[in-house]
């Protein structure tokens, strides 16, 4: 009889989550259901010593309990070379150390252990930046450091979006109009004088209607649905963090010719749960370093998107098959 698969997940403090809607709870709760062995770490946590991934674990199970949703075992120190996966769920902000935890869960990748999603990969693809590597299926965007150029661009398409290359969850987005009195503040902000590089695309009106849409990619295969999700009034965000309502519905051709893409690049480099932020047909975010929007579809769709992750998973780990459906 096989042993059992060995999962380990990087997180932010599991008790402050929202169980309501922590995609990353979803996947343990489909980990545990396969009956994987189950071990929950923080950045703090993470060593490497000698070249070797090290960590301090501790065993967790975890419940669908509003109240009560996880219990903590003893902690015990292991290689991460010795477990079969690790699961990288540790949210933005992608900062230096974000960067440091990616090489040291590399030293456990070349010891054979999954990595998901693939620490080289995260720090390769940043959320806005990747999207340069697919301009055929992304609004006119332009990444700068130039205030000048951003202005041009602004009078060239009358409406555009200005973000910074770190943000997340809809912060510090702003929505200009060509002869925006603010826009040179915007511009300033942004750059830090010209410091720093920002990102510029034009304004998809869409936005207002059919909201932003989260496509999950699964080893880059395509959820069936998407999260589509639409600004509350007075509001340009299409994030849930930023008030947005989620609203499911069905993956339509455009959708498809847009994964297909990008999805094989995904499934090539190993990102194996992917995020892609689409507006009006256009693609505006590629999200891999903690991707979520789990909870929401599964409620409304009663999809067990977790679980074909843990499968997928599962079927990358030497000698391991996956036992759920």
């Amino acid at each position: 009889m096989a042993a059992r698969p060995r999962i380990a997940v990087l997180m932010d403090p599991i008790a402050y989550i929202n169980p309501a809607k922590d995609s990353t709870l979803a996947m343990m709760l489909a980990a545990q259901a396969r009956d994987a062995e189950l071990l929950y770490f923080e950045q703090r946590d993470l060593w490497v010593r000698d070249g070797v991934a090290m960590a301090r674990l501790r065993p967790v199970s975890v419940r669908k309990d509003l109240q009560s949703w996880y219990t903590l075992g003893e902690p015990f120190v292991a290689r991460l070379g010795e477990l079969g996966a690790v699961l990288m769920r540790k949210d933005p902000p992608f900062d230096t150390e974000y960067v440091y935890t990616t090489y040291l869960l590399e030293r456990a990748e070349t010891e054979g252990t999954l990595v998901v999603n693939r620490p080289q990969g995260l720090r390769d693809m940043n959320e806005k930046v990747y999207t340069a590597w697919f301009p055929e299926c992304c609004a006119p965007t332009l990444i700068t450091r130039d205030m000048r150029d951003m202005a041009a661009f602004m009078t060239e398409h009358g409406r555009i979006v200005c973000k910074p290359l770190f943000g997340m969850g809809g912060r510090s987005i702003f929505v200009l109009e060509a002869g925006d009195k603010n826009a040179n503040v915007v511009f300033e902000t942004l750059t830090d004088y010209g410091q720093r590089y920002a990102i510029v695309q034009r304004y998809i009106p869409d936005i207002v209607e059919t909201g932003d849409s989260r496509i999950l990619l699964i080893d880059g295969e395509p959820v069936e649905h998407v999260l589509a999700r639409i600004p509350p009034a007075g509001d340009n965000r299409g994030n849930l963090a930023a008030g947005a309502q989620g609203v499911g519905r069905a993956l339509n051709d455009r959708d498809r010719w847009l994964c297909s893409r990008i999805g094989p690049v995904m499934r090539e480099r190993g990102m194996m749960f992917v995020g892609l932020d689409v507006i009006g047909g256009f693609v505006t975010e590629i999200n891999v370093t903690s991707p979520t929007g789990i909870r929401e579809l599964e409620k409304q769709y009663g999809i067990d998107i977790a679980g074909r992750l843990i499968d997928a998973v599962l079927r990358r780990v030497p000698g391991r098959r996956p036992t759920g459906g």
